[in-house]
């Protein structure tokens, strides 16, 4: 009676589960069948599964005894959803999910087996997009390092090239920003599976730290080695040539590349501590031990914590049946194709942004305008607008842009703008003097998001949440504005162009930027 009451359980918690995490489930899926930097997510679960079967003899013998704290976490993970659910935030949804899942292993079998299959479970985790900011501004760095490495590379052959941030200029051809980080999408695959070679390596616990650890800078060295050839092939053979290696040249090879880098790695690391076993008895690759006798696992009494977990578990689906759905609210807003060009002592020229960095940036609406006033100061204007940013898309911060430019960033301070008011509240900015070469340029930058001016990027994703909450509205905009400054120029001069700019346009920004 007791091994099919537990099984009972089990299959209500998988069936609730799917109830309940269904939207959660379907944007994981989504995630992994349109977006190549997690189409390893799909096979991450049969993995998991296959790993946990491989160690089954192991439990076989253990009588699955429960635990409260797995109740507790099962709990938590519903705690998370309902915030992620309150919040219209997919990304809490569904690490929601892998928490839940986690107590309710750990509510059913107890520490003895949890601990024999916890690290199968961890590695689900793989299978989880990051947080939309994280990922940029990771993504963000290492392509930047590795254009630099690439364009060393190129240079090792004696042929000329131009770098500017992550677009490389060779002369006869531009490997753009896009082309250039494509070699990293495939950093998150080779991470996961160097978290499972880490994992079958039967090793000391610093060599598999050490393997797992590596395979970022793996990534990025093929991902420049990848450059170089590009440029290297362009210079022998013409652009023609280089588009079509271009072309060959990605996607699995490069990944089948990363794979045998970390496992001549291994290998050395076996050479290097004088590990002469074979290679089956390294890396754990025995089939399972038939377990003799029968299971033992569900023949004790039910875990009274499984009970616990699930009937959390019917609470949460029936709450979900009973509350209203919540929608996002999309305030009215006036586009941005409707900004004037022409105000006080400015006048301005829209410019057009190219497909490749609105793809790239995934906002909603944006202003570009070049504004010059009759004493020649020139003052580039540009704001990115979200409606949502519950999907992933989220504004940019220039911190991780500029960079990407070539531009190096030499101070930043947080000042007041005077006289400079947005929906009553005082206008205070992030100050950038940032450099490119001999170039220099003044950066005024802010974050207008719901009737707040923020110039802390980790405030902003805070608000975003407890608007999501409390408002229902993740939207919000950037703003930013750059003044260029002359060599030998006045700094304080520029101060007060950008002030007096700022102060102009703040007032009118709420048309824009929803209150």
């Amino acid at each position: 009676m007791g091994r099919t009451a537990t099984w009972v359980l089990i299959l209500a918690n998988l069936v609730g589960s799917y109830v309940l995490f269904r939207e959660g489930l379907e944007a994981i899926y989504t995630t992994w069948l349109t977006t190549p930097e997690y189409s390893h997510g799909i096979l991450v679960p049969l993995i998991a599964a296959y790993l946990i079967w491989q160690r089954k003899h192991e439990f076989h013998s253990m009588v699955f005894s429960g635990s409260w704290g797995g109740f507790l976490l099962a709990v938590f993970g519903l705690l998370l959803f309902l915030i992620g659910e309150l919040s219209a935030l997919y990304i809490l949804e569904q690490y929601a999910i892998l928490v839940f899942l986690l107590g309710v292993v750990l509510s059913c079998t107890g520490w003895r087996v949890f601990k024999i299959i916890a690290v199968p479970l961890l590695l689900l985790f793989f299978s989880i997009p990051l947080p939309a900011f994280l990922y940029n501004n990771l993504s963000a760095k290492l392509q930047l390092l590795s254009s630099e490495i690439g364009v060393a590379v190129i240079r090792l052959f004696g042929i000329s090239v131009f770098l500017e941030g992550n677009v490389i200029d060779l002369g006869t051809f531009k490997l753009q920003v896009v082309e250039a980080c494509n070699g990293l999408r495939y950093l998150f695959p080779l991470v996961t599976l160097g978290f499972l070679v880490a994992y079958i390596y039967n090793a000391a616990l610093w060599k598999r730290a050490l393997v797992f650890l590596s395979t970022i800078p793996i990534t990025v060295l093929m991902n420049s080695f990848r450059i170089g050839v590009i440029g290297v092939t362009v210079d022998r053979w013409g652009q023609k040539m280089a588009e079509g290696f271009l072309h060959d040249f990605e996607g699995w090879v490069i990944f089948m590349a990363c794979f045998g880098v970390l496992f001549v790695e291994m290998w050395l690391l076996m050479r290097v501590t004088g590990d002469r076993r074979d290679l089956r008895e390294v890396f754990g690759l025995e089939a399972p031990v038939r377990p003799e006798g029968p299971s033992m696992c569900l023949a004790g009494p039910i875990p009274k914590s499984l009970v616990g977990s699930t009937v959390g578990l019917v609470l949460a689906v029936s709450a979900g049946y009973f509350l209203p759905d919540r929608q996002e609210l999309t305030p009215p807003r006036t586009a941005f194709s409707e900004f004037p060009v022409q105000f006080a002592d400015w006048r301005g020229r829209p410019e057009p942004m190219e497909q490749v960095y609105i793809d790239a940036l995934k906002f909603t609406d944006y202003a570009l305008i070049n504004f010059k006033n009759s004493h020649g100061d020139v003052i580039n204007f540009y704001s990115a607008y979200y409606a949502s940013q519950r999907k992933g898309e989220s504004v940019h911060s220039p911190r991780s842009c500029l960079p990407g430019g070539g531009w190096e960033i030499q101070s930043l301070t947080q000042v007041d703008v005077p006289n400079a008011t947005v929906d009553g509240v005082p206008l205070r900015v992030n100050r950038a003097l940032i450099s490119y070469g001999d170039q220099k340029q003044l950066v005024y930058y802010w974050f207008q998001q719901r009737g707040r001016v923020m110039t802390n990027e980790f405030l902003v994703k805070w608000y975003m949440l407890t608007d999501a909450i409390f408002m229902r509205r993740s939207d919000g905009a950037l703003v930013r504005v750059i003044a260029p400054l002359t060599p030998g120029g006045d700094v304080s001069r520029l101060d007060g162009t950008l002030n007096e700019f700022a102060a102009d346009i703040a007032p009118m920004l709420s048309r824009y930027i929803p209150k």
